[in-house]
């Protein structure tokens, strides 16, 4: 087994991957990190649990540790929700420390040796890990995009032969989103908010890189660019979006090619049987009815029109966030770089 940590386990994206953790196959949960004032007590008497599965009772005696190095130092891999600004430092530490990251934070998603990894897309990406390594330590950083932008990008894994010049994508994102306490409930009820900020720079700049070529030393950006406007919409969770891609391709190629579409990996734990459903139904995907799909890891897609255009949605906090930080963990271990 290997020994696995979470860095900020009682936030959302935190309790995500406790719970996705718990009782891994592959992966010995022995280590929980939170603020100076959750250190030294039990995670179950400091955690207020709020996602919408039991709380996994095996953990709940786990003391919690404070967030730094040495907490985790003799870890085989960590699993970070931390904020960005705390992120930033402290995981390139952590690595350093010899330590593997996989980092649900934006702070390192852009850095040229930092491998973004959506891995039905382009496992061959961790070979960054190899660049990382040149400098003389075990430790690694591998990072998850931004919620939206993995959704768009698995909803983009079956179109890429195809062959487009430009996409629009107008996304309508769940509370969750933001956190806990990201959102009030004053500005979000019987309310849309065109605005979330950063999230329209993330999604123009990321899918870049995660569908761009690596030579074995960098990555060379996909040709091809992002419109995005991105909103808040009064869902709890599950990202939407509609997307046109500028490609010729007829409708029926492409949705031929959704239903028989395979990624290029198999045999790991939270990979779901489907990781693009495509639907015929004209009043889906819905994020109510479609969020849990594969156990949360599926992405569906629909309204396949002329244009092109169609409409995809995915589990923000489970596909988007701790999900795609632990599928990431299990691609790592399957390459054999832990």
């Amino acid at each position: 087994m290997i020994n696995v940590g979470v860095l900020g386990a009682t936030g959302a994206v935190g309790q995500r991957f406790v719970q996705l953790l718990a009782n891994h196959p592959w992966f010995r949960l022995t280590t929980l990190t939170a603020s100076e004032r959750s250190a030294g007590k039990r995670y179950q008497d400091v955690v207020n649990w709020r996602l919408d599965v039991p709380f996994p009772e095996e953990v709940g005696s786990l003391v919690v540790e404070p967030t730094n190095v040495s907490a985790v130092s003799d870890l085989d891999i960590v699993f970070s929700a931390l904020p960005a600004d705390i992120a930033t430092t402290l995981e390139t530490d952590i690595a350093a420390a010899g330590v593997g990251v996989c980092s649900n934070a934006s702070s390192h998603r852009m850095d040229s040796d930092v491998p973004l990894v959506v891995p039905e897309v382009n496992p061959d990406h961790l070979g960054l890990i190899d660049v990382q390594r040149d400098r003389g330590t075990d430790g690694f950083i591998v990072a998850n995009p931004n919620c939206s932008t993995i959704v768009l990008c698995l909803s983009l894994a079956p179109l890429m032969p195809f062959g487009f010049s430009h996409l629009t994508v107008a996304t309508m994102q769940a509370i969750s989103g933001a956190g806990f306490q990201g959102i009030p409930a004053m500005e979000i009820y019987d309310n849309v908010v065109p605005y979330i900020g950063s999230e329209e720079e993330k999604m123009e700049r990321e899918p870049l890189k995660i569908m761009g070529s690596f030579d074995g030393s960098e990555i060379r950006d996909a040709p091809f660019k992002v419109s995005a406007s991105c909103h808040r919409v009064p869902v709890i969770d599950g990202h939407t979006m509609a997307v046109w891609a500028d490609t010729p391709a007829p409708v029926a190629e492409v949705i031929e090619a959704y239903r028989t579409y395979a990624p290029p990996i198999s045999g790991l734990p939270h990979l779901p049987a489907e990781s693009v459903h495509y639907t015929d139904e004209s009043t889906r995907p819905q994020p109510r009815l479609d969020r849990n799909r594969g156990g949360g890891m599926t992405v569906s897609v629909g309204r396949m029109r002329e244009g092109l255009r169609y409409v995809a949605m995915g589990h923000n906090t489970i596909r988007g966030a701790a999900g795609a930080s632990v599928l990431n963990a299990e691609l790592i271990v399957s390459k054999k770089y832990v």
